[in-house]
């Protein structure tokens, strides 16, 4: 796997080369022309305390921060396609990387595609960033072939046994110790932020929203991905950080597992109701037409993998018009196992009533 970084990739768009692009994908004229003069003859200054300096016009690249810029990056590598059929590219935005199969050896069509690659991105005006350009190889053969270093521009690309991308630690052998060390570090650090709080007298529905917002949406973070396939070492170290916040909160939190289980059950739902989604394919309803087949796999690891469990969850759900007849519009509101509502005034059953609606959110296959 080649982990691909460009060097300010929104800064060189051409405009008259990103117009061409979407003229021949069917934009009408006047959004082109529109979007042309968008990008073209763009005034910028810096400040700095009062002072402002003398103003410069642009005509390349796209805006820093504009919702736009990555679709229209998006849409100027759309023609960016493997040429062999063993090579796969991912794209997201700026963040490309291209997958490479290789067969008894042979590294003829990986090192091709990276020749290819590298002269479009020279025809489109983008700059590769060697050094920052990180590769992978995963290879559970027990006899480990010694690959040659992969060189682009007579550069050497770092090969590294992790790397980041989109967030997540991919790592060579695949398992997600490196990814849930650093979400775990990161957690630890913002809990004494939680318990500055704690000293301050805040009240648990603001130390719970402080969680919420700074320390579960880094525990969950693409928990869909690695939740399943994480080792039990990894998951407790996690779950002791909850079950930390939840004493400095002093009121129930939901546990990963259920978090886990509440967004896989509904990617599993949003997968099968997408047609275009890459993994819609892989769900398909039993003869009766009620239930989906269970996915089966031969191999440990493809049943702890992403995309395995959601087979396993979807199998126990009714057919999308019984979704939709039973949930209505509400599938994919709820972003976790909380009470939709904010909970009730203090009284006797107050921690009662609140278990009881996390354990029914947590069996709930619409949620």
């Amino acid at each position: 796997m080649l982990f691909i970084d460009f060097s300010s990739a929104f800064n060189t768009i051409i405009p008259q080369q990103l117009i061409c692009k979407l003229d021949r994908l069917g934009l009408s004229t006047s959004l082109c022309n529109w979007l042309l003069d968008f990008l073209s003859q763009r005034p910028q200054a810096v400040r700095v305390g009062n002072k402002v300096s003398n103003s410069i016009t642009l005509s390349t690249g796209a805006p820093q921060g504009c919702v736009l810029s990555p679709l229209l990056f998006t849409l100027l590598t759309h023609d960016c396609t493997p040429t062999y059929s063993s090579n796969h590219l991912v794209k997201f935005a700026d963040d490309t990387t291209l997958v490479g199969l290789i067969t008894k050896g042979d590294e003829t069509h990986y090192r091709k595609e990276v020749e290819l690659l590298t002269t479009w991105c020279r025809d489109n005006n983008l700059l590769l960033n060697v050094s920052k350009t990180k590769e992978v190889i995963v290879n559970f053969q027990r006899d480990h072939t010694c690959h040659p270093p992969l060189t682009i521009d007579g550069a050497a690309v770092e090969r590294v046994s992790s790397t980041k991308f989109l967030g997540v630690h991919i790592s060579e052998d695949l398992s997600w110790t490196t990814n849930t060390a650093s979400l775990a570090k990161k957690a630890q650090q913002r809990l004494y932020f939680l318990r500055k709080l704690k000293r301050a007298s805040a009240p648990p529905p603001i130390l719970t929203t402080f969680y919420r917002g700074t320390i579960e949406s880094i525990l969950s973070s693409c928990i869909t991905v690695w939740g399943g396939s994480c080792t039990d070492y990894n998951r407790k170290a996690l779950q002791r950080i909850v079950r930390t916040a939840e004493r400095i909160v002093g009121v129930p939190l939901p546990s990963l597992q259920d978090i886990y289980t509440t967004r896989l059950t509904r990617k599993a739902i949003t997968i099968v109701n997408d047609a275009t989604h890459p993994a819609h394919c892989l769900f398909s309803l039993l003869p009766s037409g009620k239930r989906y087949r269970s996915l089966r796999s031969r191999t440990t690891r493809l049943t702890n993998s992403f995309i395995h469990p959601p087979g396993c969850e979807t199998a126990e759900l009714p057919a999308p018009s019984q979704q939709n007849h039973q949930t209505g519009r509400s599938i994919g509101r709820q972003t976790g196992p909380y009470p939709p509502h904010p909970p009730p005034p203090p009284h006797t059953h107050t921690h009662t009533h609140t278990h009881t609606h996390s354990t029914t959110r947590k069996h709930s296959p619409h949620s």
